[in-house]
């Protein structure tokens, strides 16, 4: 049975991952036979937000890894002591914690740096040969992991698709239902919540990008 890792960055949109896009994502694979695990960096959220206002919560701080495991029903490890040759894929939903905690594209854009135990697991998976999956805003990684001339979508959004070409990446327009092959380094990536106006919307193409990680792992 082929084991997927998927790297989480808190939980809600606005300051951790995406729920509905994590959720569809570890449906997904359970539907399709393969085991999932869950795994976060144990470091402190950028910010918090009041996901009923929209509004940064002054004074107040949270733990990602903490966070995400309520998304993983408590099933969760610390990035750091995860083994990548554990794993057979790699996929990373999207949600603004993945531009926030995981690298700093939200505050720096093409400046961005990423969490060091992020690049080193996400890069050994890749060097192995096995696939990554990036979705929604994660694809703004890419060009931070996987180096000059890696492609990927989040959709049509040009100011963040500037930004990842600013980086060294290649940015190719997306709709919702569909997906964004890099052949040569074995990325697949898809817009989701950067397009999807409905669940249903981020569920068709996050359920082709995780059937392409599983048929590629």
């Amino acid at each position: 049975m082929k084991k997927i890792a998927v790297i989480l960055s808190g939980c809600g949109v606005f300051d951790g991952s995406e729920i509905y896009e994590s959720v569809l994502t570890l449906l997904r694979i359970a539907q399709q036979g393969s085991e999932y695990q869950c795994m976060a960096p144990d470091i402190e959220q950028l910010h918090v937000i009041n996901h009923l206002s929209g509004e940064v919560a002054e004074g107040e701080s949270r733990n990602v890894l903490v966070e995400a495991a309520r998304l993983a029903r408590g099933e969760i490890i610390d990035l750091a002591t995860a083994n990548p040759d554990d794993y057979d894929a790699l996929i990373f939903p999207g949600g603004f914690g993945a531009a926030k905690n995981l690298c700093d594209f939200a505050l720096k854009g093409a400046d961005a740096r990423i969490n060091a135990d992020v690049k080193s697991f996400a890069q050994a998976i890749h060097t192995a040969g096995k696939p990554v999956g990036l979705i929604c805003i994660a694809p703004a990684m890419t060009p931070l992991i996987f180096g000059e001339g890696a492609t990927c979508t989040i959709g049509t959004d040009n100011d963040t698709a500037s930004a990842i070409e600013a980086m060294g990446g290649k940015h190719q327009n997306c709709p919702v239902n569909d997906i964004v092959i890099d052949q040569e380094r074995n990325i697949i990536s898809t817009p989701a919540y950067m397009l999807a106006g409905s669940i249903t919307e981020a569920a068709s193409g996050i359920n082709k990008l995780v059937d392409e990680v599983l048929q590629r792992a």
